[in-house]
């Protein structure tokens, strides 16, 4: 037995007694084995986004299993595979199955770590949602894991794979050099309503809430905090600073070859609504994050879920309907070539086009997928110092090597949050 399998089933053990399972084998799978090579994977986490990861898994490979919280939502995505899908309750007796290759994770933010690194302990490949982490240490313990257990992940980035290419293009032209040297990417996420207060209910029989919470701190229930309205509770998401905010910097980090580092400083303002039993995240929000090379960053929550990367001698605007800007308008037929050139080498010598397929094809060969946890590690934690920088409402000093923030102790206590038994995570 080796030290990741005898570790997990040590945490399985411990751990039992602590969380009831309210349902486990609900439908029968079919009992031959597929005949065919294709990849086996279930999906944890089949709300709106878990539901559509895990059926783009399912339809280029074997669904064996799904797991989620909420006994309706699992039954529900399990009816599309004519009982060859099994429904759990507990996402730890998914990872049990040795015929189980890879899974989808598509749960609420503050339980991506903890299910990826039991998921990876367990041997499974994983593509896992985005934002991948509750907070910045989370991070640093995940890209440890991927390292030592050798799995393949894959974050649900996939502006990087998707959407004609604009991504991919306005990526290549920036990382050129034909824009500048010195470069400004302003991301705009949108953002968000204020709400609340709730009333608190008592949970529906078909959810178990103590699990639903996981690490975050033990409340009454409202429907408010679950389905889509979680992201607007910092107990378990980060607001669209984090939700849209990702996708936007991701590429906003990729595209100025920024994204294997972090910022130096950090500033911004945002409000942040303080209503009982209601939504905490910022509404609104501008910050600027500058990294030693003099580029800069800007988040904003204006809208249009759009990245603008300008330099000296141009710029474009990118999001998921167009790509515009001068430099774009006077390619020629050669400079297109060029360009198809310089997306192909920036995706790795992969055809881009699903997100979900460069996973199965990394699967496959082992190799790095486009939206690795090492760059969107470095994506979303520049979310998350945007949102403990408007928090604290002043200018943080920032070590992106160390990663951890210069003579500010109040601030190094936000890289991390206290975790609810039994729920913590385990690396």
């Amino acid at each position: 037995m080796n030290r990741s399998t005898s570790r997990r089933r040590d945490f399985l053990k411990a751990s039992a007694l602590a969380i009831a399972t309210p349902y486990v084998w609900i439908r029968r799978a079919d009992a031959a084995e597929p005949a065919n090579d294709r990849l086996t994977v279930a999906a944890i986490g089949t709300g709106g986004r878990g539901s559509y990861d895990g059926h783009r898994a399912g339809s280029l490979g074997n669904m064996v299993a799904c797991c989620d919280v909420d006994r309706l939502r699992a039954e529900k995505f399990a009816s599309k595979y004519d009982g060859r899908c099994e429904i759990y309750g507990d996402y730890r007796r998914v990872l049990d199955r040795k015929d189980v290759e890879a899974v989808t994770i598509g749960t609420p933010d503050h339980w991506h770590v903890k299910i990826a690194i039991d998921a990876m302990h367990a041997g499974k490949d994983v593509y896992c949602e985005k934002p991948l982490t509750l907070t910045i240490d989370e991070g640093k313990v995940i890209q440890k894991v991927v390292r030592d257990t050798g799995r393949v992940f894959q974050v649900g980035t996939q502006q990087r794979s998707e959407y004609d290419q604009r991504f991919l293009k306005a990526a290549a032209l920036a990382r050129s050099g034909r824009l500048g040297k010195k470069l400004k990417a302003t991301c705009n996420a949108g953002g968000c309503s204020a709400g609340g207060p709730f009333k608190n209910e008592d949970p529906p029989e078909s959810l178990n809430w103590d699990f639903w919470l996981g690490q975050a701190p033990k409340v009454p229930y409202t429907p408010n905090r679950c389905l889509y309205n979680f992201r607007w509770w910092l107990e378990y998401s980060g607001g669209q600073v984090t939700d849209w905010g990702v996708h936007v910097v991701d590429i906003g980090l990729w595209a100025l070859g920024l994204d294997h580092t972090g910022p130096v400083e950090i500033e911004g303002s945002g409000h942040f609504p303080h209503v009982e039993n209601g939504y905490n995240v910022a509404t609104s929000f501008n910050c600027t994050l500058r990294f030693s090379d003099d580029q800069t960053v800007v988040l904003s929550s204006d809208s249009g879920g759009s990245t603008m990367i300008e330099g000296e001698d141009g710029r474009i605007l990118v999001n998921r309907g167009r790509l515009v800007g001068k430099p774009i308008e006077d390619l020629t037929k050669a400079d297109q070539q060029w360009l198809d050139d310089e997306i192909a080498k920036l995706y790795h010598g992969k055809k881009p086009g699903n997100h979900m397929r460069n996973f199965f094809e990394c699967v496959k060969d082992r190799s790095l997928p486009i939206s690795d946890v090492y760059s969107h590690h470095r994506s979303v934690s520049a979310c998350h110092l945007a949102n403990i920088a408007m928090i604290l409402g002043r200018k943080l000093k920032w070590d992106p090597k160390k990663e951890d923030f210069l003579g500010d102790d109040q601030a190094s206590s936000m890289l991390s949050r206290k975790q609810r038994e039994p729920y913590t995570i385990q690396a």
